[in-house]
C-alpha cells in the first residue's frame, strides 16, 4: 500500500502514431524511458497524450506495453476518465493491477451543466467498482477543455467519503486564485498545477510538483525545480523555465511538442497526429526552431534511451 504523497514533475507523454495512425509502441516506449530517466514521472494519457483520440484497448495496450518494458510503475500516472463509467472503471482497475501511482480522472465531459451530486455518484461508482486499497485517484480540473469544473466542494466531499483513495488533484484552470484555494483548503492532497511557471508561488504553499505539457522536452529542468525550489538560483531557472514554456505555448501544444521531439530526435516520423490535429506549418516550424535555437535549448541524453 502506498503511504507517501506523490510529488515531482510529471509529463503527459506525447503518443507517437505510426502512418496507419495506430499507436507506435515502440517509439512511446522510448520516450517515456528518456522522461523517466530525466527525472520525469509520466502523466500517460493525459490532454497532450491525444488520450481522447485513443481507445480504451489502445490505452491498456500502451500501458501494458510500458510496464512490459520495464517502466517504472511507481511513477505513472494514467490518465483514466472517460464519459462512460465502465470505461473509466477498467482503465482504472489495469492502472491500479499494474501497481501505478495513481490515476489522474477527468470528469464525464459530454454532458454540461451537472452537478456535484452528479459527479460525486461518477467518482463514488468508479471507486466502487474497481475495489482495490490502492487504488489512487487524482482529480482532474480542466474546464476550458472538459467544460465540466471539479469544485472545491467536490473535492471536500470526495476527500471526506473516500480519504484513502482521493489522494490529489490536477489544477489545469490556470486561474491562480483556484489553486492557492486548493493548497490551503486540502494540504493532505498532492495538488499539481499544469504549468512549471508556478511552481516558484505554488511549491512555497504545499504544491506537489507539476503536471506540464512541457516536461515532455523539458523534463531534468523542471524536475530538478520542483526538488530544489528553495536553492539560491531558483529564481533564475524559474526563468528559464518560463522561456521555452513561452516559446512552445506560442503553438498548437501538441504540435510544437512532437515537432520539438522529432527535430531533436531526428526522426520526422514523430510529428504526427490522429485528425483533426495536424502538424505546424512549415513557417510555424522555421519560427520555433530559430526561438529554441536562441534560447539555447536541448535535450540531453536522447541517444542513451
Amino acid at each position: 500500500m502506498m503511504s507517501t504523497r506523490l510529488t515531482g514533475a510529471f509529463a503527459p507523454a506525447v503518443t507517437p502514431f505510426k502512418p496507419d495512425l495506430s499507436p507506435d509502441l515502440e517509439r512511446f516506449a522510448t520516450h517515456c524511458h528518456w522522461l523517466q530517466q530525466q527525472g520525469a514521472g509520466l502523466a500517460v494519457f493525459g490532454t497532450n497524450s491525444e488520450a481522447n483520440s485513443l481507445t480504451v484497448s489502445e490505452r491498456v495496450m500502451l500501458l501494458d506495453h510500458l510496464i512490459g518494458q520495464g517502466l517504472d510503475a511507481s511513477r505513472i500516472l494514467p490518465g483514466t476518465g472517460c464519459c462512460a463509467l465502465p470505461d473509466t472503471v477498467e482503465l482504472s482497475h489495469q492502472a491500479t493491477l499494474h501497481g501505478c501511482a495513481g490515476v489522474l480522472m477527468l470528469p464525464p465531459f459530454f454532458y454540461k451543466g451537472v452537478s456535484d451530486d452528479g459527479l460525486f455518484d461518477y467518482y463514488t461508482e468508479v471507486i466502487e467498482r474497481v475495489a482495490m486499497d490502492n487504488l489512487r485517484v487524482f482529480l482532474y480540473h480542466i474546464p476550458a477543455f472538459s467544460g465540466v469544473p471539479i469544485s472545491l466542494n467536490l473535492i471536500e466531499r470526495l476527500a471526506s467519503r473516500f480519504p484513502q483513495q482521493i489522494a490529489g488533484v490536477k489544477d489545469s484552470s490556470g486561474d491562480w486564485a483556484n489553486l492557492e484555494a486548493m493548497l490551503t483548503s486540502f494540504p493532505q492532497l498532492s495538488i499539481f498545477p499544469a504549468s512549471e511557471s508556478l511552481l516558484s508561488r505554488a511549491l512555497p504553499l504545499g504544491a506537489a510538483g507539476c503536471i506540464s505539457a512541457t516536461i515532455n522536452i523539458n523534463p531534468a529542468a523542471i524536475s530538478a525545480m520542483c526538488a530544489n525550489w528553495r536553492a539560491p538560483d531558483a529564481a533564475k531557472a524559474q526563468a528559464s523555465l518560463d522561456t521555452i514554456r513561452q516559446i512552445i505555448q506560442k503553438y498548437p501544444m501538441i504540435a510544437a511538442l512532437k515537432w520539438t521531439i522529432a527535430h531533436y530526435r531526428d526522426d520526422q516520423q514523430w510529428q504526427r497526429q490522429r485528425p483533426p490535429l495536424r502538424a505546424l506549418s512549415e513557417q510555424q516550424q522555421s519560427e520555433l526552431q530559430a526561438l529554441l535555437s536562441a534560447a539555447g535549448f536541448a535535450m540531453p541524453g536522447l541517444e542513451a534511451s
